[in-house]
């Protein structure tokens, strides 16, 4: 049995049309604009009237008639100027459910699997991470969910920066101040790129010296190059462990380095295929302008250098060729929209990924409550690590002290838990393009659009759960009994297409509302609806039912959205 609701209405609409003999591409449906008058609605007869030349009315008129014949509609109406608005059998509606419910994947439809590389991340090398960089990883770690579970094969890559001049810049200061490279710390190399960057800034000969040792270190000079992987190794490391706290995982950690042999086979079919030439001493592409101004693309700088747009060209050649991707997805800023318009440009230009499908996503910024980037108190930028533990400690503010049933250590990962799941759920609830205002005092909280009130309310459904098994109360089959049951599990049948949409359009957030508004539903139920104190017993299990039902889909949500599911959930 088909599984997706909007696909067997969908079948019933385009069969009545090909009947009709009507161009069925009009048959679509969708939600009811109108939930007080209908369940569906087509809007195909006005579409149609052009083509056929007809009243749009006469057209929907014609098509109701046929929709009257089907047992599993309950009412049919024409609206306005020709909609079609339908509602459903009660016992058709518990049917799909019933059949939902015993499904591991609750109907939602498993496609065709592609290669999807994702690159997301984007740490630099001897930089502390900072808030800049959360919603790369939170972005990113929901779409590699959502696409694994949609069917693809995922090959997430960190992308991480480790090849440009700030080595050398680094190298630089550490031979400046005659440092044991071999014993410096995250925070060590940090405070020596900062002071570098300054030097470098105000010396044109240092900046020089800076470009020399990289040039030299990307060319194999063994020294710079122990330096180097040195300084790489200890800030992955302190990379990693930020991802970890954010529950972010990467296949791959590819950095530019891996590309330099790349880049000089780039520069080849460059030239092989006459697109690249030598202007003021820098090998360039050049790009077709349109009806704007388009600089070209750098392959070498004039001292013989690769730049971003090169490793970044180079990269997608790797991906192609060694890990056979069908898409390449990229989430950054999206101030860096016209940089990937370059470098795709390019590639297509290159020829090194034919058929493969090259998109960026580009979000906006983390802002305070000011509108400017979300920084500390003190007005510094805020690193990641510190925004985490902030979060930990509105939590804790919240959580009740150790006791026999729970201990500190059950506590402190409960709280650990809770805080990523509202640092995840106050970015994710976003749409990716738009920035959004860290709200410090209401992301944490119990109630309204946040990523706790979810998890609560899964952790109330395992409540009933656990009561209901100590019961020795069985799951019935679905029956609808009141108004409340219907709009539940007309809430359920929506989910096949929220995550396809998600899915389509690399768009968490329409997970995050489906999620919010499925739990919003669920408290209606339930405040309306007894479980365990309902006397009848076909009910009671019936109702029991729908809300493992529930848990079940919200765990799936969470998890999608890279959330925990806490079993319980305490307050102070």
């Amino acid at each position: 049995m088909e599984l997706s609701i909007e696909k067997i209405i969908n079948n019933k609409f385009k069969n009545i049309f090909d009947k009709l003999g009507i161009n069925s591409q009009f048959a679509a449906v969708k939600i009811s604009d109108r939930p007080d008058l209908s369940d569906f609605q087509c809007n195909g007869a006005l579409a149609l009237s052009k083509e056929l030349k007809k009243n749009p009315r006469e057209i929907a008129s014609s098509i109701a008639a046929e929709l009257e014949k089907d047992n599993d509609i309950e009412k049919v109406s024409v609206d306005g100027p020709g909609f079609i608005n339908i509602s459903l059998k009660n016992e058709f509606i518990t049917s799909v459910i019933d059949k939902i419910s015993q499904d591991e994947r609750f109907g939602i439809e498993k496609k065709a699997s592609k290669t999807v590389v994702l690159d997301f991340g984007g740490p630099n090398v001897a930089k502390a991470m900072h808030v800049g960089h959360l919603r790369s990883g939170v972005i990113g770690e929901a779409v590699q969910r959502i696409e694994t579970f949609a069917g693809n094969k995922v090959v997430s890559d960190v992308h991480f920066g480790d090849w440009g001049t700030p080595i050398g810049m680094i190298i630089a200061e550490i031979i400046n101040e005659k440092c044991d490279a071999f014993s410096l710390n995250v925070e060590e190399i940090t405070e020596l790129y900062k002071k570098a960057n300054i030097r470098c800034k105000e010396d044109e000969k240092a900046k020089e010296t800076a470009r020399i040792i990289t040039a030299k270190m990307q060319d194999g000079d063994p020294e710079y190059r122990k330096i180097w992987k040195y300084i790489r190794d200890v800030s992955i490391e302190d990379v990693k462990k930020n991802y970890e706290n954010l529950d972010v995982n990467f296949n791959l950690w590819w950095g530019e380095s891996d590309a330099h042999d790349a880049s000089s086979e780039i520069v080849k079919i460059a030239k092989e295929k006459g697109i690249s030439e030598i202007d003021g001493g820098a090998n360039i592409i050049r790009l077709d302008e349109g009806n704007k101004p388009k600089p070209p693309v750098i392959l070498e700088k004039s001292d013989g250098g690769f730049t971003y747009h090169t490793t970044d060209i180079a990269t997608i050649l790797l991906r192609v060729r060694d890990l056979k991707a069908d898409e390449i997805i990229y989430f950054t800023d999206k101030r860096q929209e016209f940089h990937f318009e370059q470098v795709f440009e390019a590639a297509e230009k290159l020829g090194i990924a034919p058929g493969v499908k090259l998109k960026h996503i580009g979000f906006g910024t983390v802002n305070g409550s000011d509108g400017k980037p979300f920084k500390t108190r003190d007005g510094g930028v805020m690193t990641l690590e510190s925004l985490i533990e902030l979060s930990k400690e509105k939590v804790r503010e919240s959580m009740p002290k150790a006791n026999a049933e729970y201990n500190q250590e059950y506590i402190d990962n409960l709280i650990d838990e809770i805080a990523i799941g509202a640092i995840k759920f106050q970015d994710l609830k976003n749409n990716i393009a738009s920035g959004y205002i860290f709200e410090v005092d209401d992301f944490a909280k119990f109630e309204g659009k946040t990523g706790p009130y979810i998890q609560y309310a899964v952790a109330r459904i395992n409540s009933i759960l656990r009561k209901a098994k100590d019961a020795d109360i069985d799951f019935g089959g679905v029956i609808i009994t009141n108004n409340e049951e219907r709009e539940l599990a007309l809430k359920i049948l929506q989910l096949n297409n929220v995550v396809n949409r998600a899915d389509e359009e690399f768009e968490p957030s329409i997970i995050s509302d489906y999620a919010y508004t499925l739990a919003q539903t669920f408290s209606s139920f339930y405040s309306t609806s007894p479980i365990l104190n309902e006397n009848n017993e076909k009910v009671m299990s019936s109702r029991l039912r729908l809300a493992k039902l529930v848990r079940d889909i919200l765990v799936l949500l969470l998890y999608l959205l890279g959330i925990k599911s806490p079993e319980v959930m305490l307050k102070a």
